[in-house]
């Protein structure tokens, strides 16, 4: 059967990710596929509500386990709600954000380690994962300054994440980078600092050659 038709985007604040989740969705829906796009901490109304508590606040809101306990309680839910039966349905699911964002944020970010981390999603998960993960690898001064132009500064009251410092966030990209380097067959890293319209083309190219046996 190949690799699950499962995709997930990754990356730091500003990465471009979400954007080019979408535009993904919308390519595959144009090769003639359905198509599920989703999100984390989110996806299913119950997640929803769990993502307003981690996204809104003050950025010390949520001792770390607390906070990696929510997501993984929202993630739970949208696996078992959204993924698992799309995919029993062979249609494609592109999420913005997954396992490897409470690995980098939670994990590395915060400093709660690796083993805590790898130890909750095998509880929660098993080994369920996406076929393939983009990793959408930006330098931290230039996704934070994207970051706040799109969201006014710090004015949107969803940007709790975005608040906290940039050593915080260059943990969080180092995180993400050591995923990507202990497993290279399921995570490509995107440049995602370039062009857009490059980004783009390398994401195709990278749904192309992971997925050459399932593309209409």
């Amino acid at each position: 059967m190949g690799r699950a038709r499962f995709i997930s985007f990754e990356g730091g604040e500003g990465s471009g990710k979400s954007n080019h989740s979408r535009r993904l969705a919308d390519w595959l829906k144009g090769q003639g596929h359905e198509v599920v796009l989703t999100r984390e901490p989110g996806g299913t109304p119950g997640a929803e509500e769990i993502r307003k508590l981690l996204v809104r606040g003050e950025a010390t809101r949520w001792e770390p386990m607390t906070e990696a306990l929510l997501h993984y309680a929202a993630r739970r839910d949208h696996v078992t709600k959204v993924i698992r039966p799309a995919l029993a349905r062979r249609a494609w699911v592109v999420t913005d954000r997954f396992i490897d964002s409470t690995m980098a944020y939670q994990g590395y970010g915060h400093g709660l380690g690796a083993e805590p981390i790898a130890l909750l999603r095998k509880l929660v998960l098993a080994d369920f994962a996406p076929g393939l993960t983009l990793l959408f690898d930006v330098p931290v001064a230039l996704g934070l300054q994207r970051a706040g132009k799109r969201n006014g500064v710090g004015a949107r009251a969803d940007a709790r994440y975005e608040s906290m410092g940039e050593a915080f966030h260059a943990r969080v990209r180092e995180g993400f980078l050591a995923i990507a380097r202990a497993e290279p067959e399921r995570v490509t890293v995107i440049d995602s600092s370039k062009a857009v319209e490059e980004v783009a083309a390398a994401v195709v190219a990278a749904i192309r050659t992971h997925f050459s046996d399932q593309l209409r």
